[in-house]
C-alpha cells in the first residue's frame, strides 16, 4: 500500500522533474506596426516577425542603401570623403527633409553623408547619387545591382531617397538584411548613425531617431515617413555580444513607431542572448591520420560560431564532432574534414565546418600500403561493433 502511494505521489511531481528546466518565452509584444521583424545581427536568428516579406514603401529607410553604396565606392578607391561635390539645381530643388545645401556650391562628400544620415536630407542624398553615378537614374541602376547581389528579393528602388513611387518598395526582411550588411561591412560609416546633431550652413538639426536619447546601447539606424508609408524605423543596439536589429514599418504615429521599435528591442534583450561558442582556429581536437608522416592532426572551426538562445539554454548545449571520413594523408592545411554540431536536447541548433590546422605529408609507398591494411582492419572491427 505504501509503495502504491509513493508511486502515485511521484507521478504527480514527474512533470516538474521533466520540464522544470525548460525555458518558456512569451510571445512578442503587440505593436501598432503592420510589418516588423526583430533579428540578431550575428546569427541571423529571427526572434519576432509579422508580414516581414510583404512589399511596402520604405520611405527614407531607402537611404541605408545609398549609404552602403557610397561607402563601398569609397572603399574601392573610386571616391574620397574629401571630395568637393558640386551641387546641381536638381538636388537643390528637392522637397521634403533637407540639409539646405545651395545650388552651385561645393560641399564635402563627408558633410553630404552626414546630412543624409543624421538630417535625412533628400538634397544631400541626391548630391551623393549624382557624384557617385553621374545622375540619379544611373545611381538607381547601381542600387538594383547591389540589391540583386544582396539577394533582396522583395525590393525595388526607383530613387535614392525613398520619395513615394508605386514601383519603389522593400520589405522588413530585406531592410533587416541590408542593415546587417551595412553594420558588418562598413562599421566606420555606421558610427555616423548614432550622432545626435549635425550643423551645416549655421542650421543645427537633430537626428530623427529619438531612441538615441533613450538608451545608450542603441546606436542607429534610420527613420522614415510619408503619408503613404506611415511611420517607419530601423534601429539597432548592442549589449555584450548581442546585437539586435528591429524594423517596424507602417506604425500609425511618430510616437508609436518609437514605442513599437523599443518594445521589440526590449523583448529581444530581455529573453535572448548571443554568445560565441568557438573561435576561428581554436584547437578543438587531434584526430588520427592514416598513412601520414605524423599520426595526428589538429582540427579547428573554419570561423567564429555564435548562437542566439534564451540565456539559461546555453548550459544545456552539447557539441559533437562528425568527420566526413577517416583522415588519410596527404592532408592539406585548412582542408574541410567534418563538422562540429551543436544540439539542444534532440534538436540540432547549429553547426560549423572543421578544418585541419596544418598539412600532413604521406608516407612512402610501403608505409602507405601497410597503413591501408591497418585501416581496412580497423574499419572492419568498427563496423562489427
Amino acid at each position: 500500500m505504501l509503495k502504491k502511494v509513493y508511486y502515485f505521489v511521484l507521478s504527480l511531481f514527474f512533470p516538474i522533474f521533466m520540464f522544470g528546466n525548460e525555458s518558456f518565452i512569451p510571445d512578442p509584444p503587440s505593436l501598432s506596426s503592420e510589418n516588423y521583424i526583430l533579428i540578431d545581427s550575428n546569427t541571423n536568428r529571427v526572434l519576432a516577425k509579422l508580414n516581414a516579406d510583404e512589399k511596402i514603401e520604405p520611405a527614407s529607410i531607402t537611404k541605408i542603401m545609398t549609404g552602403y553604396i557610397v561607402s563601398d565606392q569609397i572603399q574601392d578607391g573610386f571616391l574620397s570623403l574629401d571630395d568637393q561635390v558640386l551641387i546641381s539645381e536638381n538636388c537643390w530643388r528637392k522637397k521634403g527633409s533637407r540639409m539646405f545645401i545651395e545650388e552651385s556650391s561645393r560641399v564635402s562628400l563627408l558633410d553630404l553623408i552626414k546630412g543624409m544620415v543624421i538630417q535625412s536630407g533628400n538634397d544631400a542624398t541626391c548630391a551623393i547619387a549624382e557624384h557617385v553615378a553621374g545622375s540619379e537614374d544611373n545611381f538607381v541602376d547601381l542600387m538594383m545591382r547591389y540589391a540583386n547581389r544582396m539577394e533582396l528579393t522583395n525590393t525595388s528602388f526607383v530613387n535614392p531617397s525613398g520619395w513615394p513611387h508605386p514601383e519603389h518598395y522593400s520589405s522588413a526582411q530585406d531592410i533587416a538584411k541590408l542593415s546587417m550588411l551595412l553594420i558588418k561591412d562598413f562599421p566606420e560609416h555606421y558610427s555616423l548613425y548614432k550622432e545626435k546633431w549635425f550643423t551645416y550652413n549655421n542650421i543645427r538639426q537633430r537626428n530623427r531617431n529619438a531612441l538615441l536619447w533613450q538608451d545608450d546601447s542603441i546606436d542607429g539606424l534610420k527613420t522614415g515617413h510619408t503619408e503613404s508609408a506611415g511611420f517607419c524605423l530601423v534601429s539597432s543596439g548592442v549589449r555584450e555580444q548581442t546585437r539586435l536589429i528591429a524594423v517596424t514599418l507602417k506604425s500609425n504615429s511618430e510616437k508609436s513607431r518609437l514605442t513599437d521599435n523599443r518594445r521589440l528591442l526590449d523583448y529581444g534583450f530581455r529573453y535572448f542572448r548571443t554568445k560565441k561558442l568557438v573561435n576561428k582556429g581554436q584547437n578543438i581536437k587531434e584526430e588520427q591520420v592514416w598513412g601520414g608522416e605524423v599520426e595526428k592532426v589538429a582540427i579547428a572551426p573554419i570561423g567564429d560560431f555564435y548562437l542566439t538562445l534564451p540565456l539559461r539554454d546555453f548550459k544545456k548545449i552539447e557539441s559533437f564532432i562528425s568527420l566526413n571520413d577517416y583522415l588519410q594523408a596527404p592532408i592539406l592545411e585548412d582542408e574541410i574534414v567534418g563538422k562540429m554540431i551543436f544540439k539542444l536536447g534532440e534538436e540540432e541548433v547549429g553547426s560549423i565546418d572543421l578544418v585541419t590546422v596544418n598539412k600532413v605529408s604521406s608516407l612512402g609507398l610501403f608505409g602507405r600500403a601497410w597503413s591501408n591494411i591497418k585501416l581496412l582492419v580497423y574499419r572492419f572491427l568498427m563496423e562489427e561493433e
